[in-house]
């Protein structure tokens, strides 16, 4: 599809019945959804966009980038395929909200974690995470984007930098030599200025979405770090007509593959039917 702004955004359609886009979060592109579309195409038609800088949606990222643009994506495939409900995982999650925030098209929506930081994202942080990628130093970008974002593993936040700069190395060389469908972590990474943008465009603005009255199904994994199941708690607090499903054992990849697709399908699909 065409965005408004003449951007190509690519998707897969599967399944059949109501319309379901699938808008995904960071670091992954469309493929890391092929488990969850397979579990929800016996209900659903499924429709799984790559976000805009990414897979089927080449788009290079540049400083007049709004939330708005995302939202005009999201606007494109539900205007072409007459979907009217729409799930969303972590920076994608911000852009549903944002999308039944100010589009008329959507019936209900499904979150899994939304970063909202009560203290602040960091901003310092996504000015060097962006200068990283700006002059080709990856590796760094790849272990910023994770400490930035709150959501580094233990190993990663307790090593000494030059260390945990090596690791965040290895693991895209390992990564780069994986034979499976979809984008390497070196095809992400430039794009990943867009998730710390929007998730920057509405932080410290929760309050702004009391304004969604649809239905609303906010998703969270056990295992996830602390901060995004608060945020999680203080947005269910918030929306006026919300509901929580707590997945056992999932972490914030939850919907992914390498997650617990099928549980997620499962809270999905009694709450979309």
């Amino acid at each position: 599809m065409t965005s408004r702004d003449g951007t190509r955004i690519g998707f897969t359609r599967s399944g059949n019945g109501p319309g379901l886009v699938l808008v995904q979060g960071a670091m992954a592109d469309l493929h890391a959804y092929d488990a969850l579309a397979t579990a929800l195409s016996s209900s659903f038609t499924v429709y799984a966009a790559d976000r805009r800088g990414r897979g089927l949606s080449p788009k290079p990222f540049d400083s007049d980038h709004t939330i708005a643009r995302d939202v005009e994506d999201v606007d494109a495939i539900l205007a072409a395929t007459g979907a009217d409900r729409v799930f969303g995982l972590s920076s994608g999650a911000v852009i549903t909200l944002e999308a039944a925030r100010t589009l008329d098209r959507i019936a209900r929506i499904a979150l899994y974690e939304p970063p909202f930081y009560a203290a602040g994202i960091s901003r310092g942080g996504i000015r060097r995470l962006n200068s990283e990628i700006e002059r080709g130093d990856l590796a760094s970008a790849l272990l910023d984007s994770l400490l930035v974002a709150g959501t580094a593993p233990a190993p990663i936040r307790l090593l000494p930098r030059p260390l945990a700069r090596l690791l965040a190395a290895a693991v895209m060389a390992v990564d780069q030599r994986r034979a499976r469908p979809g984008s390497t972590f070196r095809d992400l990474l430039p794009g990943v200025r867009y998730d710390f943008h929007d998730v920057a465009t509405v932080d410290g603005g929760m309050n702004a979405f009391t304004t969604v009255t649809m239905p609303v199904l906010l998703l969270s994994g056990t295992t996830s770090p602390a901060f995004l199941r608060d945020a999680t708690l203080a947005l269910r607090a918030l929306l006026p007509d919300s509901r929580h499903v707590v997945i056992d054992g999932a972490g914030h990849d939850g919907p992914w593959n390498s997650g617990n697709p099928h549980a997620v399908a499962a809270a999905l699909r009694t709450f979309f039917a």
